[in-house]
């Protein structure tokens, strides 16, 4: 999602190029996350859609789809990084990276909080988000590109196969809740409440990762295909194998249900918060094996995808406001009233609190999810252009 460009120069010519292939796996994920922030807004939040016990088919799978935005955005951000050393030092890139990860930040807090989930300044209500966690992955990543990458991503592997060890350890130390056991709260007072829903840990294991990995993007096309493909295959049996062991890698373990087809869907139920080794290899894998399949090419029908992938902070920064007024735009028409679409909600509500009775059936947010894409393609169409066309430095931070 807000991977840093990757502009790369090849062997036999000077001018910088993207690699598709990256772009068109951000943009197809970054369409997928407006599927689940526009069920945030519009479908029923009285419902867990990954709990095999209460959800229905259609439910658990436009949820899960979602699954795999995250872990892509963390890894092809560590991508990004590694391949910007074309045209940087390690010193400008790590200059940029802790620049760049203060501006995430900052936009988690501020303009994402408050332009964004909530349309309102009383900071009642503060959840440290994805571009929380991003922007620390990429503030610990300065620090690390001064070592090979190969170490690099040995130690965000290490990360993420035992990070779970630690899953028994319980504790309110708010240092704690931020790296590792997110879910959590380190403010919560009456009026005041700060809550984590990204643990730092693995997600900054992932960015490590995915920095290790855009070594084979400076291999020649034919080997790099030939490891993508075995390694997503790999990671995606791991997941199988660990995942029916059901003893490592998964705080919540998988139990028999009423059918086969909701015992499946327990089975694919991993924990993202924090995102587990099951949770990471369930998405990483099929994630490897999309990246090859791109890599000799984008379908015609993926080349809107591509535009999206080359301006995903443009799209992120966009879509969650565009979310918010259409649901604001729909409480009047049904209402008659929109003040409860700007107060600071309870977390079980989250990101706003809801009139009486709203919530809409699936085929309505897929209605809405549609309309969101197709509204903001020409606005990314166009923010593309400009970043073709000029270098401005600020640029380089959307």
């Amino acid at each position: 999602m807000l991977a840093i460009d990757e502009p790369v120069v090849a062997s036999v010519v000077t001018k910088r190029v993207r690699i598709e292939s990256i772009d068109v796996v951000r943009g197809v994920i970054m369409i997928l996350m407006a599927l689940d922030h526009t069920r945030d807004f519009f479908g029923n939040s009285g419902v867990n859609p990954t709990d095999p016990t209460s959800t229905t088919i259609p439910l658990f799978f436009t949820r899960w789809i979602t699954h795999f935005c995250a872990p892509v955005f963390f890894l092809l951000t560590g991508t990004g990084a590694y391949l910007s050393l074309r045209k940087k030092s390690k010193r400008e890139l790590s200059r940029f990276l802790f620049t760049r990860g203060l501006w995430l930040i900052f936009l988690e807090i501020v303009v994402v909080r408050c332009f964004g989930w909530q349309f309102n300044f009383d900071y009642h209500l503060i959840i440290l988000n994805v571009l929380w966690a991003l922007g620390w992955a990429m503030i610990t990543l300065s620090v690390l590109v001064y070592l090979p990458a190969s170490v690099v991503a040995g130690f965000g592997v290490v990360m993420i196969a035992t990070h779970n060890l630690f899953d028994a350890v319980e504790s309110s130390n708010p240092i704690w809740t931020i790296l590792h056991s997110a879910p959590g709260f380190i403010l919560n007072e009456p009026g005041r409440i700060i809550f984590v829903a990204y643990a730092l840990i693995p997600w900054v294991g992932v960015t490590a990762v995915g920095y290790g990995l855009g070594q084979i993007y400076r291999w020649p096309a034919e080997r790099r295909t030939t490891l993508l493909l075995p390694l997503g295959i790999g990671l995606t049996a791991a997941f199988i194998i660990l995942r029916a062991i059901n003893i490592y890698g998964d705080p919540l373990r998988w139990t028999t249900q009423r059918s086969t087809v909701f015992t499946v869907l327990s089975f694919l139920n991993t924990n993202k918060y924090p995102p587990s080794l099951l949770y990471l290899l369930m998405t990483l894998g099929p994630a490897l094996i999309f990246l090859r399949v791109v890599d000799s090419g984008t379908p015609r029908w993926l080349r809107p995808a591509l535009t999206v992938g080359k301006v995903p902070m443009f799209y992120y920064l966009l879509h969650i406001p565009l979310i918010h007024l259409l649901a604001i735009a729909v409480c009047y028409a049904r209402y008659g009233h929109i003040y409860w679409m700007f107060e600071s909600p309870g977390l079980g509500q989250f990101p706003f609190t809801p009139p009486p009775g709203w919530g809409y059936a699936l085929p309505i947010v897929y209605l809405f999810w549609a309309l969101v894409v197709f509204t903001l393609y020409p606005l990314c169409r166009w923010f593309a252009g400009l970043k073709q066309r000029r270098s401005d430095a600020w640029l380089s931070y959307f």
